[in-house]
């Protein structure tokens, strides 16, 4: 028999079957394409999962601006007539005998529009006790207000803010306040201490990250303060100390916070803008310790000089870009730590009386309640301005302007934006 003369490739294809020659030529080039659809495929899946990372963090945010959508304050029942509580502290302290501490008390100690100095029991009968327990259940008060107002069901809030500067506890009063009020375990809790007059800015600033930052998030933020912590008798060597047996009084207030009100949710404010900065040359200026007898507060006397001479420089960097330089055309909530504060801002940014008529207000009814000031202040403008039938919450202005001054000496700053009335 003739063998074939043909070539073996030519051959092997007219062979019923392929050779392994076009099996491993055509094996060669499939896995090849399926190395190079491997790749592919996996670079996809990673741009279509970073997509969905951006995407889903995204979600997550809130679309619009903080806003304070309820205010809540509360005092205690307890109240020592204003007139005669220099005469009241000296007695209970055992230390009438200092007749000329008393006198420069008296001096120190301001005038109010209200009759009553509201304090939280009785300072001598258990100070630790009424510090501790009486924290979150004056700030339930506050609470229950604010959330009545907000006028939804506590269900829906996410996260707590718990700030007070009496006392130090564990588990802390956020988590009290948490079993007072009855609120779902799960509630993000953010328990701030020791953080001083100041802290009513920061609570802002923190709610206000919060609910921006979490879609549908809903902060109740309460400051309660109670000064039994640091009330004790007057010294010789620490007249600074008794500046705060003067002014320091008993409240809390509550706010909710949230972005996106739903049509039922009323906001009060918007919260625009916050800085926290440490003024220069201030160390030592505003401190306190907590000792045996209690927390022990020292006051520089040149505390008002140091606020004054740089709270032109905190306004313009809040107020710049949005191209606002006069500071009489913008509401003023201003933490009262006490007249002189008060009188040289005023003096040093050239500010109508009118100005600061809020925050004098709080301060003669209630006193220096450290955190809770500047949220009871911020309650009384939006009701005056109801009341007087202005055109916005914030005495009929569109800017504010809310300032934190505490320990450090750290100042807090808020840049609000009222709402239509």
């Amino acid at each position: 028999m003739q063998a074939s003369t043909y070539p073996p490739c030519q051959a092997t294809l007219q062979h019923p079957f392929p050779s392994y020659t076009f099996f491993f030529h055509n094996y060669y080039s499939l896995t090849k394409f399926h190395s190079l659809l491997q790749t592919k495929l996996s670079w996809l899946r990673k741009l279509i999962k970073m997509v969905s990372v951006e995407e889903i963090r995204k979600a997550q945010r809130g679309e619009g601006p903080a806003t304070v959508m309820a205010i809540g304050t509360a005092t205690p029942p307890n109240c020592v007539d204003h007139s005669t509580y220099p005469d009241y502290y000296f007695r209970i302290t055992n230390s009438e005998h200092m007749t000329e501490l008393k006198e420069k008390f008296k001096r120190m100690y301001p005038e109010r529009e209200s009759e009553c100095v509201c304090i939280y029991g009785t300072f001598i009968r258990c100070k630790a006790r009424h510090g501790s327990c009486g924290v979150p259940k004056l700030g339930k008060e506050a609470a229950t207000k604010a959330i009545k107002e907000w006028g939804q069901p506590k269900s829906k809030i996410t996260h707590l803010i718990f700030c007070t500067t009496s006392g130090v506890d564990m588990p802390g009063a956020d988590y009290q306040l948490t079993k007072l009020l009855g609120l779902h375990p799960f509630v993000k809790r953010y328990m701030m201490y020791q953080q001083g007059c100041f802290a009513g800015g920061t609570v802002l600033r923190l709610a206000k990250d919060l609910a921006e930052n979490n879609k549908g998030a809903r902060v109740l933020v309460v400051c309660s303060e109670i000064t039994a912590v640091t009330f004790h008798g007057p010294s010789d060597t620490h007249l600074d100390s008794l500046v705060g047996q003067a002014l320091f009084r008993d409240g809390a207030a509550a706010v909710i916070v949230g972005s996106d009100p739903l049509p039922l949710e009323k906001p009060l404010f918007q919260l625009v803008w916050t800085a926290q900065t440490i003024l220069p040359d201030s160390e030592g200026a505003i401190d306190g310790h907590l000792r045996q007898v209690g927390l022990i507060f020292h006051l520089l006397k040149d505390v008002p000089g140091l606020i004054s001479k740089n709270i032109e420089k905190a306004l313009v960097e809040a107020f710049q870009p949005f191209g606002i330089s006069d500071y009489n055309s913008i509401f003023w909530i201003a933490h009262p730590g006490g007249p002189a504060i008060l009188d040289q801002v005023e003096a040093k940014l050239g500010l109508k009386p009118e100005k600061m008529e809020a925050t004098r207000h709080v301060l003669s009814e209630y006193g220096n309640m450290s955190s809770a000031c500047v949220l009871f202040i911020l309650d009384h403008m939006r009701k005056k301005s109801i009341k007087n039938g202005l055109s916005t919450t914030g005495e009929g202005l569109d800017w504010g302007v809310l300032f934190g001054f505490g320990p450090g000496l750290t100042v807090e700053t808020v840049v609000l934006r009222s709402v239509t009335l």
